[in-house]
């Protein structure tokens, strides 16, 4: 794991939300008035972490790896970071040791990055499952909830055949359970959500780190 240590040079970003920004639905991608609202738990500057949430195909990886670039931060999947350590794809993973056994993986690996700073990570899909998870993704970091049409999540995810949760007869109606157990947990994490899915990998970077300044290192 030397490799991702985040180098020391890099600046810290805290991120003050005066605003929850729920951009959009299924059904609509406009952004109106109606689509803010204030957020009663405002966060103080932290140790610079955005932790990226949502469903599997909702491009998580993709805008995480943009984001840390443009902020000048460390990039991280927590799901390629289990496959490194393991030697063995997700999927193998199930195959082996059961949903249970992931999960537990998952959890170590979720704790330990999240204690690091100048981070930007990108989770599984299921990692809100976890108390344990949801509250260091809430005590450790800003967490950004990315929301897409379950329509374009099935395109997307069709391309990937890593992804033993959908290894179904349909696809579409096992993503339609997933999110509607899911979807609660990943609005309680959320500091920010965004819908992607009319809108460029630059376009959903441009909106987070409208809602983020530079705030001072944390002091140790």
């Amino acid at each position: 794991m030397g490799d991702h240590a985040p180098p020391s040079f890099l600046p810290a970003f805290g991120c003050e939300v005066r605003w929850r920004l729920a951009i959009a639905s299924d059904q609509s991608h406009t952004l109106s008035h109606d689509s803010l609202r204030e957020d009663v738990d405002v966060k103080s500057p932290a140790t610079g972490n955005f932790f990226l949430v949502g469903p599997m195909g909702a491009g998580k990886s993709t805008v995480g790896r943009q984001l840390a670039r443009a902020l000048e931060l460390s990039f991280l999947d927590s799901d390629k970071v289990i496959e490194e350590r393991t030697g063995a794809s997700i999927s193998l993973i199930f195959e082996i040791e059961g949903e249970e056994g992931f999960r537990d993986r998952e959890a170590q690996v979720i704790d330990e990055l999240t204690r690091m700073e100048n981070m930007v990570v990108a989770t599984g899909g299921g990692a809100v499952l976890r108390e344990s998870n949801r509250r260091h993704l809430r005590e450790r970091g800003f967490v950004i909830y990315l929301r897409a049409p379950l329509s374009l999540l099935v395109e997307r995810t069709s391309r990937d055949h890593n992804r033993p949760l959908l290894a179904t007869v349909d696809p579409q109606e096992r993503l339609r359970a997933l999110l509607q157990e899911r979807e609660p947990l990943y609005r309680e994490v959320a500091d920010l959500i965004i819908d992607t899915g009319n809108r460029t990998v630059r376009q959903v970077v441009s909106m987070i780190r409208q809602q983020c300044r530079p705030g001072p290192h944390p002091s140790n």
